[in-house]
């Protein structure tokens, strides 16, 4: 879908909706409803098997009246078209990292921060925490709703020469998402921030547009992206989490029974993709080893110290300034 222009991705929106309406029903007691849910990961990745348990959590939950459709890989657009495609209720429900979701909730661009966890027991009574759940339901404005987090690591970055310290990160052409937090990070670093859709990212890298990127083992390892940057260094400089979100159309299409079931199973699914994602992270690491790649673990407080003032400048934001002081107060 990447490579259709404008119009014609306004059409297949118009489509989708057209056949979303139909898969769906008339909304009669019994009727099954058709859920598509699609996202831009590889089928291996412990974020697909997600949400396949979630689909298979919600059948049985629902009698089978409620039947998700998983699309992974792009096959639906990127996670910026498939976030406009739940907006217009064109599919139901997506996965995108939260950075991408900054630009429709600004609440979002506080898991953007450096550093923002202390460590694994904060990231997760954060998240689950109360001002986990007022981050999800910030964007209903915008035409949908977050219903749980999804384990995405920590991003570190992948380059094609070697980033043993900050400084050896200036000049180069990072790839990162489309999030104004993520451009203001790279430059802190001195590196030139290139936003490219994850899926075109390995040409992008093969042909030199940019010279690394940034994010997660899984995600390093599924794409392939070790065939061309044999460098990983684990600096770990942010934790944002992966969002299961649902479009407001459709999630007030539901019963309230019906809703309660979609939750459990969103919530039954995060636990379920959760444990796999340590498993993940190892087997990752080891197969990019395996294809020649050099893991560098860095030291991490020469590039903490080199981003600290973004804090700083985020606690004059009126709305990512509180809830940077109030996830460094809580307690796990």
């Amino acid at each position: 879908m990447n490579h259709l222009p404008p119009t014609r991705r306004a059409f297949f929106a118009c489509l989708s909706l057209a056949l979303l309406a139909l898969a769906t029903g008339c909304g009669r007691p019994g009727d099954v409803k058709v859920i598509k849910l699609a996202h831009g990961l590889d089928a291996k990745h412990s974020v697909h098997q997600g949400m396949l348990h979630l689909a298979e959590r919600l059948a049985a939950k629902s009698g089978g009246t409620l039947r998700v459709e998983v699309y992974p890989s792009g096959q639906l657009g990127s996670e910026r078209e498939c976030l406009e495609l739940v907006q217009l209720g064109g599919i139901a429900m997506t996965k995108v990292s939260a950075s991408v979701l900054e630009g429709f909730a600004p609440e979002f661009k506080v898991f953007g921060l450096p550093y923002l966890f202390r460590d694994e027991a904060h990231k997760t009574a954060v998240l689950a925490g109360p001002i986990g759940q007022e981050i999800l339901a910030a964007p209903q404005s915008k035409f949908m709703r977050g219903l749980c987090y999804y384990d995405s690591g920590s991003r570190s970055f992948y380059t094609k020469r070697p980033v043993r310290s900050p400084d050896d990160l200036k000049g180069m052409k990072i790839r990162v998402q489309e999030s104004p937090m993520a451009f203001a990070l790279i430059r802190a670093f001195g590196a030139s921030a290139t936003p490219i859709s994850f899926g075109e990212l390995y040409t992008a890298l093969q042909q030199g547009v940019v010279d690394g990127a940034e994010n997660n083992p899984p995600s390093f390892h599924l794409a392939r992206h070790y065939e061309v940057c044999k460098f990983y260094s684990l600096d770990e400089h942010t934790s944002v989490p992966d969002v299961v979100i649902i479009g407001t159309h459709f999630w007030n299409s539901l019963t309230k029974q019906q809703q309660q079931w979609m939750q459990e199973a969103a919530d039954e699914s995060a636990v379920f993709q959760q444990k796999l994602w340590s498993a993940s992270t190892a087997e990752s690491l080891a197969a990019v080893v395996q294809a020649g790649v050099e893991i560098i673990r860095p030291d991490k407080a020469l590039f903490a110290a080199r981003v600290a003032a973004l804090h700083a400048t985020a606690r004059q934001d009126p709305v990512i300034g509180p809830l940077d002081r109030r996830i460094a107060e809580v307690t796990p």
